[in-house]
């Protein structure tokens, strides 16, 4: 790997832009440098920074190639500074954007290392355009949007882009109805989705609504129209929604600071408490991390929900104010515990916010199946995660049941039931602007649609609001937005213009690459627009056979005895918890708090061992052997945070 001092000099690159800003290479590719990024160019080779010097694309013009690793290589030796790490994976993708051919190629670079490379070579015509990237973990994170917005303008000298602007759709009659769950059932197939539930309105009328599939592999069953999902970070837009309320009322408005309606709030410094106001605890812009692995590690079912805010006084963004998309869930959390402190004064927030939801959203748009109660949802008509093993096969996920329940303390980011019947309902009251059936107006249209309007861009023409997203990526807005759980992923989408919604609930681990997938079939169908998505699909799903096989070849199973030996019993970390060490005949286990895993080897390129879980649905996490003070350590990161599990005692 290359170090920090190895690359281009700082002085050598241009002052960066004020504003996102359209450019070309000197072969005429189009792209844009976004805000903030300095821009050099070398000849063929048009390199691109990040406000942190430690991180940086290159678009390498490399003209004629046998093929896409060919000029991957090639375009690597024209980076001055860098060089090409092992190639762990080449994926293709789908020809589009005007590309007559793409692939990407994932490098193997070692934990300790905290960089993340990649190539993505594109060809058009007989030449072939490649994006490099390389840089520190932290930043690619940080940077992700801005970083992301570079890859989708890529575009070849004279495309122009799809647009269906100023178009009138297509009503959404039966026969297109039709061609959308046969599009579905499909896609299910390719990825091995067990049941998903499945709705679509037009002009506020459910055209259909329904499932496809069995709720579990265990118990055959059909999914149907009641069938409820983990919607995951879908219950965002409820919270928002219940502020919306609020504001109605009078009680708040977004722009009113948080300590105001809420005392106890802190986020970080003195100085960043009293700078957040209510709208920054959903816009996804405040610089703040993601920090899940808290919730992942060291929670139960039983955590307070006040934890919320314990963590978050204890958290500083890594970049300013609408600097950059970086999304967090305890924000989002905070969100509704705020709301429901306000609805109902004195009550512990998570029963306040369970109530206030219930009886605020629900309850008025008659979303009967929905339900905060993990053992409610249980109890009834429900779906069960599922995950992919090691031979690429989707199975229950048990662990994915259980990590799943200790979502509850955090619920606004994530934790809500639903169904497909009662979530198309939910998306009829968006698209009659806060208007119930009845014509009982729920929401003000105003504050219903603050909600949406555009906040930090998170690529190109997508935009983050509160809860909401929207999507010009066609022409068309659409607004959505997506939720994952192990196990479960969703999708809700409108399309204000032409009055059409749309509901996708999956219970495979797969489930979430038919989500923009169905997107794009259902502008192709209303706007006849070009047939993409079946291939997006089709890519996806030979994409995640080919990473179970790379994962499956480079892992050592059972873990290697010599490393297994040299494990201490006991682990503890003071922000996850405590890490136990089973050993079981020839496997070893690692437990956590709400959850364990059979756990492999693989030695590292910088030669340091690494044990990965395997468990279905969460598989790959990487602790790293070392030690310090005498003691044996094992380090897991996320990508801007590092976590030290320290040998224990007893």
């Amino acid at each position: 790997m290359m170090t920090a001092s190895a690359l281009t000099p700082a002085a050598a690159l241009a002052a960066p832009v004020a504003a996102d800003t359209a450019g070309k290479t000197a072969a005429g590719t189009a792209f844009i440098q976004p805000t903030g990024f300095d821009r050099v160019d070398k000849g063929a080779v048009t390199e691109i920074q990040a406000p942190e010097a430690d991180t940086r694309v290159a678009i390498v013009e490399v003209g004629a190639a046998a093929d896409a690793a060919a000029a991957a290589k090639a375009a690597w030796g024209q980076w001055p500074g860098h060089a090409m790490p092992p190639v762990r994976l080449e994926t293709a993708r789908p020809a589009k954007d005007g590309w007559d051919a793409r692939a990407v190629f994932g490098y193997d670079t070692p934990p300790n290392a905290r960089r993340a490379v990649q190539a993505v070579a594109l060809r058009h015509g007989s030449s072939w355009t490649v994006l490099l990237f390389d840089g520190a973990e932290a930043t690619g994170e940080k940077r992700g949007a801005a970083l992301g917005l570079v890859s989708q303008s890529l575009r070849p000298a004279g495309y122009t882009r799809e647009s269906f602007a100023g178009r009138t759709a297509l009503p959404l009659t039966p026969e297109r109805v039709e061609a959308l769950k046969a599009f579905v059932r499909d896609g299910m197939a390719a990825l091995d989705v067990p049941g998903v539930g499945l709705a679509f309105i037009e002009n506020g009328k459910v055209v259909w609504e329904g499932g496809l599939g069995v709720r579990s592999l265990a118990t055959r069953q059909p999914v149907d129209e009641h069938t409820n999902f983990m919607i995951a970070s879908n219950t965002k837009s409820m919270a928002t929604m219940l502020l919306a309320e609020l504001a109605d009322a009078g009680k708040l408005t977004w722009d009113t600071p948080v300590t105001k309606v809420y005392p106890a709030f802190r986020l970080g410094d003195d100085a960043t408490t009293a700078a957040t106001q209510i709208r920054h605890l959903v816009c996804a812009c405040t610089g703040l991390p993601r920090k899940d692995m808290e919730w992942l590690f060291a929670t139960t079912a039983q955590t307070p929900a006040s934890d919320t805010f314990r963590q978050l006084a204890a958290t500083q963004p890594t970049s300013r104010f609408g600097e950059a998309f970086q999304y967090n869930n305890l924000m989002a959390s905070a969100a509704g515990y705020v709301a429901a402190n306000l609805f109902y004064p004195g009550m512990e927030v998570g029963a306040g916010f369970d109530k206030a939801v219930g009886e605020h959203i629900w309850a008025p748009v008659g979303m009967t199946d929905s339900t905060m109660a993990f053992d409610r949802a249980l109890a009834g008509n429900h779906a069960s995660p599922h995950a992919v093993d090691l031979d690429g096969k989707a199975v229950v996920s048990v662990a994915g049941a259980d990590v799943n329940r200790t979502i509850a303390p955090f619920r606004p980011a994530g934790g809500a039931w639903s169904s497909a019947h009662d979530m198309i309902r939910y998306v009829g009251l968006e698209l009659a602007g806060g208007k119930l059936p009845d014509g009982k107006q729920l929401v003000s249209q105003k504050n219903l649609f603050e909600r949406r309007a555009r906040g930090v861009p998170t690529g190109q023409d997508r935009w983050y609001g509160m809860g909401l997203e929207e999507d010009m990526a066609w022409g068309v807005p659409i607004i959505h937005h997506g939720g994952d759980l192990l196990g479960f992923h969703s999708d809700m989408m409108w399309l204000p213009q032409a009055g059409v919604g749309a509901v996708i609930l999956t219970n495979g681990d797969d489930g979430y690459a038919l989500r923009r997938p169905l997107m794009r079939r259902l502008v192709e169908i209303l706007y006849d627009g070009k047939p993409e998505a079946v291939a997006d699909v089709a890519a996806a799903a030979t994409r995640t056979r080919a990473e179970v096989a790379e994962f499956r070849g480079r892992v050592t199973q059972p873990a290697d005895p010599a490393a297994t030996a040299a494990l201490a019993v006991r682990y503890s970390n003071p922000e996850l918890g405590p890490l136990t060490v089973t050993r079981r005949g020839d496997k070893v286990d690692f437990a956590f708090t709400a959850w364990h895993s059979e756990m492999l080897t693989h030695v590292n390129t910088d030669r340091t061992i690494s044990f990965l879980t395997v468990t279905p649905g969460l598989t790959g996490l990487d602790f790293v052997v070392g030690g310090s003070g005498g003691k044996r350590t094992l380090t897991m990161r996320d990508a801007q945070h590092e976590y030290v599990f320290t040998e224990a005692g007893g």
